[in-house]
């Protein structure tokens, strides 16, 4: 990508959109983007990695053992537990899957030669909101039925009849798109903006250690503010799939009660 930060006079091209639509490495076959494979090589990665973690489980667990093991009982423990209540182990492997999914997407951002994060392209999200969408309806549809359901989503309990007018548009809305939206925009749009900015810095100090004395001197700050940055950016990978799989479990606590 560095070689497009320089325009044909040598002038500087900042980093846009185009950066993230990366063409396909077989031909024309719009599988097979670099996207793609990132999404394929995560699937692979967790799956040794907790089949390894856990294959010769031990009473004392190894360091290798010990990292999955964590990463397992954080979510099992803080997200499923502590918000969906006693019925929570049903939905752990979901839970599980939608935060490591999303987590080593995220991080491959900032790995070396990877550095994409597949997350910043729309779809994905929305796949994973849509997956949400579902299982929460149904969750709540299995539980109340579907006409209790929809009537406790349009027809709040203990409202003035007149205001319905007003909440209960909002209300459907919220649940059938607002939800939805949200879920999968704030994920992209984080690791959009976050890889975008990565690329400013990075970019930019390439750029301006090929200038003039001048611009050279300035160039270290641009690297060391890239660097920075890409230490921030790991936080809100992390925050991101945390606040995903928080919501979901959020989205799901509130179709298992009686009244939401």
């Amino acid at each position: 990508m560095l070689g497009l930060a320089f325009a044909k006079g040598g002038g500087f091209v900042p980093p846009s959109t185009a950066d993230f639509n990366l063409p396909p490495a077989i031909g024309n076959n719009p599988y097979t983007t670099k996207p793609i494979f990132l999404v394929v090589l995560s699937v692979v990665l967790i799956s040794v990695f907790f089949i390894a973690a856990s294959r010769k489980a031990l009473v004392v667990p190894s360091k290798f053992q010990f990292a999955g093991e964590s990463i397992y009982g954080f979510v099992r423990n803080s997200i499923g537990e502590e918000i969906i209540g006693h019925e929570f182990m049903r939905f752990v492997p979901f839970l599980f899957t939608l935060f490591t999914f999303i987590l080593t997407n995220n991080v491959f951002g900032i790995i070396p030669l990877l550095q994409f994060p597949a997350m910043s392209h729309v779809s994905f999200p929305y796949v994973l909101a849509g997956f949400s969408f579902v299982i929460f309806h149904w969750v709540g549809i299995k539980k109340q039925g579907l006409g209790k359901y929809l009537k406790g989503i349009a027809f709040m309990p203990g409202v003035p009849k007149a205001v319905y007018i007003l909440l209960t548009p909002i209300e459907v809305a919220t649940f059938f798109l607002v939800r939805p939206l949200t879920l999968s925009l704030r994920l992209f749009a984080n690791m959009f903006a976050g890889h975008l900015l990565l690329l400013v810095f990075i970019m930019g100090g390439d750029h301006l250690i090929r200038g003039v004395i001048g611009l050279k001197i300035i160039a270290p700050f641009a690297f060391t503010f890239g660097i920075g940055m890409t230490f921030f950016e790991f936080m809100v990978q992390c925050l991101q799939a945390y606040i995903f799989t928080l919501l979901t479990a959020l989205f799901i606590a509130g179709a298992l009660a009686d009244e939401h």
